[in-house]
């Protein structure tokens, strides 16, 4: 006899299961702990074989029969809806893999091992903002360039027009890595070269001459940042090193009797060897009483067990009356790589190195000298420099004779 609603309802399980047949191999299976599973029993390839339909009461009877119907109809097209439910669970968990989102994470999980904290941050938060809300649930594979561009230019229409070029990079090499591992045929992106508004980066502003250098030496004298802050500030100009490589300095990387910094460079991805002057040494010592104790010579004012950002010392300038067109502080690395070229007095390779340059081509690869020796005199001599330039002295570079 066919079940009904009431029938069902009625029911009570007992101490073993308890079966409530409907019929067309369609039954309601009760649980001792109370659970309700709707089955279907049917035949194919000569065995009997077992179908879940849901529980009840999510999916009701009249639901259940139609499953079943279903399921009667695979197995009369000789199709097994096991099978089948299997090739369709594979199938969905292989479009969720394959979505833009899953493989861009995939793809930055990747990548960030070998990127600045900061860095990362703002690549995943651009995607997080501008793509995946529109594009993160599509396969990847069907993305077309009409597609990317119509949100690519949802970036633009709110004037960030750098954001646009920059999410337009992300985007490209995300889809370069999904033709590498299978999941798309062809990188859109590629077809957008020149659809976006033209934009150049702004160079960093920069102290490139003796006389803006004096001046913005004299400003950095002045701040009254905290004593943590305003080391940092006044070590920039002297180590030319990238901000957030400052920030992130260890006291167990620092050996002041040696006047050695040995840290890691992750835009490099090598172990580099600063040589400090004695200037610098001098600002770490004292610095060392008050920081000493901690992991970072430059700890965040709030999360003393941090390094403090690397934008406190772009802050701490700007206080000190540093302008915006004036310098940044990675425009400290320009301003040393220019003046120390203008002397004359040092091997260019060494001025790289000091940068933490890699050399382009063959040469980067097999030219890995240090030039510590070179660099430890280059590095002294530099910073006597600025301390003239401080002082007033109209001092312009010692260019090599001819």
């Amino acid at each position: 006899m066919a079940l009904t609603d009431t029938t069902i309802r009625k029911a009570k399980p007992g101490a073993k299961p308890v079966k409530l047949v409907d019929g067309n191999g369609l039954f309601l299976l009760l649980q001792p702990a109370g659970g309700r599973w709707w089955r279907f029993r049917y035949r194919f390839g000569g065995k009997e074989k077992m179908l879940s339909l849901g529980t009840y009461p999510a999916v009701g009877l009249q639901d259940a029969r139609d499953r079943r119907d279903e399921a009667r109809r695979l197995v009369a097209s000789g199709t097994d809806p096991s099978a089948k439910r299997q090739t369709d669970k594979d199938a969905s968990h292989k479009a969720a893999a394959n979505t833009f989102e899953a493989v861009s994470r995939e793809w930055y999980a990747k990548q960030k091992k070998s990127w600045t904290d900061s860095y990362s941050s703002k690549v995943i938060r651009r995607l997080e903002a501008d793509i995946f809300p529109w594009l993160g649930a599509r396969p990847i594979g069907g993305i077309t360039a009409a597609d990317l561009l119509k949100h690519l230019e949802r970036i633009e229409e709110r004037g960030a027009i750098e954001t646009a070029h920059r999410a337009l990079q992300t985007c490209g090499a995300v889809f370069r890595y999904a033709i590498r591992t299978g999941r798309a045929e062809n990188d859109p992106s590629g077809a957008l070269k020149g659809a976006l508004t033209p934009w150049r980066p702004m160079p960093f502003a920069a102290a490139t001459t003796p006389a803006a250098a004096a001046d913005l030496l004299r400003k950095i004298d002045t701040s009254t940042s905290r004593i943590v802050t305003r080391s940092a500030l006044r070590l920039a100009p002297l180590l030319f090193a990238r901000p957030g490589e400052i920030v992130r300095m260890r006291w167990e990387e620092l050996d002041l009797d040696a006047g050695q910094w040995r840290y890691f460079v992750t835009k490099t991805q090598r172990t580099h060897i600063a040589a400090l002057s004695a200037q610098a040494v001098a600002i770490l010592r004292d610095l060392q009483a008050v920081t000493g104790r901690k992991e970072y010579v430059f700890p965040g004012a709030r999360e003393p067990r941090h390094h403090m950002s690397g934008n406190a010392i772009l802050v701490a300038a700007r206080r000190a009356g540093v302008e915006k067109d004036e310098s940044t502080i990675h425009g400290f690395r320009h301003m040393a790589s220019t003046l120390l070229n203008e002397m004359g007095r040092w091997n260019p390779d060494a001025i790289e190195a000091a940068l933490t340059h890699k050399m382009p081509g063959v040469r980067g690869i097999y030219n890995q000298a240090q030039y510590l020796d070179e660099r430890k005199r280059m590095m002294q001599a530099w910073a006597d420099y600025l301390d003239v330039l401080r002082a007033g002295a109209n001092v312009v570079p010692i260019k090599r004779s001819a």
